[in-house]
């Protein structure tokens, strides 16, 4: 059968684990805050009312893709589309390219960072792979002016945490509504989260400080994988409604 990505890719390995997608959720839930483009977000009303919700619908694309057979996957794009052009009529207007490119960059760079935090450093051709695998959504979607390559993303990517992030009201409210939904205690432990994966612009602009004290938390978080007890320290941390959803989200290292 043939999939969109390879089943020994390290993208599978990445997107296989909750561990690893918990990272890459904390590291967008940033980024999506400081878009100049977020009001997109907000046109529906279904970001700030359920934050946690419309970031882990996204998470849940991304996942279909990469683990789908190709026809399948290429549905679940197709559907991004679809909704995406529905929102466009509905508010008249429509989405900036470098919108949608920024939403595919995160998917490359915290897939990327989360999965070095939490396992090791991935090596170029790995990179290389996961940068293909998104730019190939992002080919299908036909999102204008994609980088060729994994150096050129890089270039691209610079470029645009510098160009299309702001602080701006935005940010304040939604940031208000993760604390809302979170609680203040986990709220604390996303920020901290935050931290280990954002680049240093995201980190600047959300003042989030240099020194993350979730580190010997990181360290005893992985040493409970060895003695496999990371499910309990999970469910400790995630509010009630999310311990489901995100238990689902491993894939026996087989179906990686």
């Amino acid at each position: 059968m043939r999939y969109f990505v390879k089943t020994d890719s390290i993208v599978r390995k990445i997107w296989g684990k909750s561990d690893t997608i918990l990272f890459i959720f904390a590291g967008a839930s940033a980024e999506f805050a400081l878009n100049k483009a977020v009001d997109w977000l907000y046109f529906t009303g279904k970001l700030p009312a359920d934050p946690l919700g419309r970031l882990f619908s996204t998470v849940a694309y991304a996942r279909r893709i990469v683990f789908s057979n190709y026809g399948e996957a290429i549905e679940a794009i197709e559907k991004i589309t679809q909704i995406h052009a529905t929102v466009e009529k509905n508010r008249g207007a429509k989405i900036p390219e470098w919108a949608y490119r920024d939403v595919l960059f995160m998917l490359i760079d915290y897939s990327i960072r989360s999965y070095e935090v939490l396992e090791r450093e991935l090596s170029m051709a790995e990179k290389e792979e996961v940068f293909d695998v998104f730019y190939r959504v992002g080919e299908h979607m036909g999102i204008a002016s994609l980088p060729l390559t994994y150096t050129d993303w890089q270039k691209m990517r610079k470029a645009d945490l510098k160009d299309n992030l702001e602080f701006s009201s935005f940010t304040g409210h939604l940031y208000q509504q993760y604390r809302k939904h979170l609680g203040a205690a986990r709220f604390q432990l996303l920020k901290q989260a935050q931290k280990l994966v954002v680049p240093e612009r995201v980190s600047e602009l959300l003042d989030l400080g240099q020194l993350p004290l979730l580190l010997p938390v990181l360290y005893v978080y992985k040493l409970t994988r060895i003695i496999r007890l990371e499910q309990l320290l999970k469910n400790a941390i995630l509010p009630e409604e999310y311990k489901m959803q995100v238990a689902n989200l491993d894939i026996p290292l087989a179906q990686h």
